[in-house]
């Protein structure tokens, strides 16, 4: 399932910030680094009582969008039998990327995972 803009994604552990596996560039040609910083933001967000529980039926925190000038930087946690510990990093160009369809992509394709 192509997305389009994608110029890079990784499958980062965000406990220790290590890429798990990585497919086209990442931001300045550096997964590890890009997935490191990536991994702090996610824990970050993840814990935050302020959005995980600002309303009644809030629940875990499942998408971060990160936007800049040139480009879209999403992260998507993925639900896993264990400790759910794991999210895929998606850098996307700006220009070439609907930032909509990138979400509903990678909402489907975290579905398919199989983690084990």
């Amino acid at each position: 399932m192509a997305i389009p803009g994608v110029r890079g994604a990784s499958l980062v552990d965000w406990t220790s910030g290590l890429t798990l596996g990585a497919a086209g560039d990442g931001p300045n040609r550096d997964h590890e680094t890009a997935s490191a910083e990536a991994a702090e933001l996610a824990r970050l967000v993840f814990e935050s009582s302020a959005f995980t529980r600002a309303t009644d039926d809030a629940g875990p925190v499942e998408d971060l969008i990160v936007s800049a000038r040139g480009s879209y930087h999403l992260i998507r946690f993925v639900e896993t039998a264990f400790d759910s510990s794991v999210f895929l990093y998606v850098w996307l160009d700006r220009a070439e990327a609907n930032l909509a369809v990138a979400r509903f992509r990678l909402r489907d394709l975290t579905a398919e995972l199989v983690l084990s």
